[in-house]
């Protein structure tokens, strides 16, 4: 009879994991490389291409209508290495021998990804300060849109990870991640609803829309936090996470 895993143990082991991934992070150019430039991209985006003072608006819609586009290119440029790199390097091998099983290892490694980018949004603070200055904005609306945009994150980095795992191939992961998410962001736009208009039926188009990252972020950062939209992301996330397990799985002896 198998024993079963106990939770403590379970969390432990995932903890630390966590933290070997965060010293990882932060040991090398690629956190500090990735922070600025998601603060100096994101300033850029707000600013000058979302025109925030020009608009006379205390909000910041601007600022939130272009994160779906920079976690297109910025998630994948974190999450290619995940797995990859760890595969590449034989490194995966010295993981699976510790007391843990491939789902923790799987969360562990997420998880820190999806804090460390938690962290690069929360960055952002001077953004939210400046608009408090300049105006009186719905604060409780701005705070519902950090949480959409940090799930619209943890969905483009759930499916990055499942991506890194398929490959040891950096730049290969990083090409298959913008794709797949890619596809998840536009899914509710005319231009891939046309595709399938002409033949599908209408309850396969519905459920291609309901798949759109825009769609489902859009109603968030107006403040509007739907159960549907945060039980949508954590679907995306669990599904995705399993899948880079199942990955794993089938390719321990690679």
């Amino acid at each position: 009879m198998s024993q079963a895993v106990h939770p403590v143990s379970s969390f432990n082991a995932v903890k630390n994991i966590v933290g070997r991934e965060l010293s990882g992070y932060f040991s090398t150019p690629v956190a500090w490389v990735f922070i600025v430039i998601f603060l100096v991209m994101s300033g850029v985006f707000t600013f000058y291409m979302g025109s925030f003072y020009e608009r006379g608006m205390a909000d910041l819609a601007p600022f939130f209508q272009f994160h779906a586009w920079l976690y297109l290119f910025l998630v994948p440029a974190i999450s290619m290495r995940l797995w990859a790199e760890e595969r590449r390097s034989g490194s995966i091998e010295l993981l699976l021998t510790l007391p843990l099983t491939i789902w923790q290892a799987v969360l562990g490694k997420y998880l820190a990804a999806w804090l460390f980018i938690g962290l690069a949004l929360l960055l952002t603070f001077p953004t939210w300060l400046t608009v408090n200055y300049l105006g009186n904005p719905d604060n409780g609306a701005i705070s519902t849109a950090y949480i959409g945009s940090w799930l619209m994150a943890g969905g483009f980095l759930a499916m990055g990870s499942c991506m890194s795992a398929l490959t040891r191939n950096q730049v290969v992961a990083f090409i298959l991640s913008v794709v797949v998410c890619f596809g998840f962001l536009l899914s509710g736009l005319p231009m891939v609803m046309n595709v399938f208009s002409g033949w599908a039926p209408q309850s396969m188009l519905d459920l291609i829309a309901d798949f759109s990252f825009l769609t489902r972020f859009a109603s968030i950062s107006k403040g509007i936090l739907d159960l549907r939209d945060m039980v949508y992301f954590a679907l995306v996330i669990v599904s995705w996470l399993l899948a880079n397990t199942i990955v794993l799985e089938f390719r321990k002896a690679d």
